[in-house]
């Protein structure tokens, strides 16, 4: 079973700066979790901690039910894809997937045999003796999965491997590493920025803030049920609408949450009017900005809104987060 269990685990620099405040997190076998947050909440660093490339400062971490604080990285049985691939330019495609085989004196049979499964995998047979600038940017991060793949883990650890793809790339790339997943039924733990990612990819989301988890769940409840304003926030694109309550008319204690798509209904019990201050053509469809009292907002809609001019939106109160307005949790 290689599930990895984090208990009570800190990491506090020598300049007293805590990164990782006290998290509890048990990942299950075969799961596929996804740690999201913007820059500097602490996510590439607990997955360092996890990899052992980062000790810890306090607390316990398991891998497979084995206690790893101290067993060093190459003896956690686990393989760890980085960002910028890190290829060694002057081998071959074949040379980079086999090197970590390599270095572990693996026969060499093996070592072609589990190549070739990789490469078939990953759809990279006829580049297996190119060199990396002669592969896309995609072509390259399928080598460094293949190189993780070759090694049979129990865990994969993957801080934001996509993150240097072009947009189009960065699609192909989420679904190919979502179909690897359910091919080598393994553990996969997967750090990411963009909560378009998280939403598609993970069977599990955990949201970090500044070193603690927000919450954990599935995709579904995470955008439908959060906790608190940081993660309605941050999780949906555009993002969740908060108004006061003083301006639609409703309780001046709760700040209220309406998701942008909720924004278009002509049947709501609750009436806006709205001046267009930005508009944005997303083909069929576009995303309208404009102020609610001091709150700026955005809407999906269909039609033809033009900046400048005033429109008539409403919404339905069922709709409606309530959020206290002092700090931030859900009511």
């Amino acid at each position: 079973m290689s599930s990895v269990i984090l208990k009570n685990v800190r990491k506090t620099y020598d300049n007293n700066k805590t990164v990782i405040n006290n998290v509890n997190l048990e990942i299950k076998d075969k799961e596929f979790v996804v740690l999201v947050g913007a820059s500097g909440c602490g996510k590439s660093t607990l997955l360092r901690m996890i990899a052992g490339l980062e000790d810890i400062s306090d607390g316990e971490i398991y891998i497979d039910g084995k206690k790893v604080n101290n067993i060093p990285p190459k003896d956690r049985d686990i393989a760890f894809v980085f960002q910028s691939y890190a290829l060694y330019p002057h081998m071959t495609v074949r040379e980079n997937i086999a090197f970590g085989l390599k270095m572990r004196k693996v026969d060499k049979a093996v070592i072609s045999q589990k190549v070739q499964e990789a490469a078939e995998i990953l759809n990279l047979g006829e580049y297996l003796d190119r060199k990396p600038r002669q592969l896309s940017g995609g072509q390259r991060q399928r080598v460094a999965l293949g190189r993780a793949i070759v090694r049979n883990p129990k865990v994969f650890l993957m801080d934001e491997p996509l993150s240097n793809l072009d947009a189009k790339l960065r699609v192909q790339m989420r679904s190919e590493i979502k179909k690897l997943h359910e091919k080598l039924q393994t553990t996969f733990i997967y750090v990411t920025h963009d909560q378009t990612e998280a939403l598609t990819m993970g069977d599990r989301i955990v949201v970090l803030n500044n070193g603690d988890i927000q919450q954990a769940g599935s995709p579904e409840d995470i955008y439908n049920n959060p906790q608190n304003t940081f993660v309605a926030g941050f999780i949906g694109s555009p993002q969740m609408n908060f108004i006061e309550g003083k301006d639609i008319g409703l309780d001046e204690n709760i700040l209220y949450g309406i998701r942008p798509e909720k924004m278009t209904k002509s049947d709501g019990d609750i009436k806006l009017t709205v001046n267009v201050e930005i508009s944005e053509m997303l083909g069929s469809e576009k995303i309208i900005y404009f102020s609610v009292g001091k709150q700026k907002c955005s809407a999906r809609v269909d039609s033809d809104f033009n900046i400048g001019k005033t429109f008539d939106l409403s919404i339905c109160s069922s709709d409606l987060y309530k959020f206290d307005a002092k700090t931030g949790l859900r009511i």
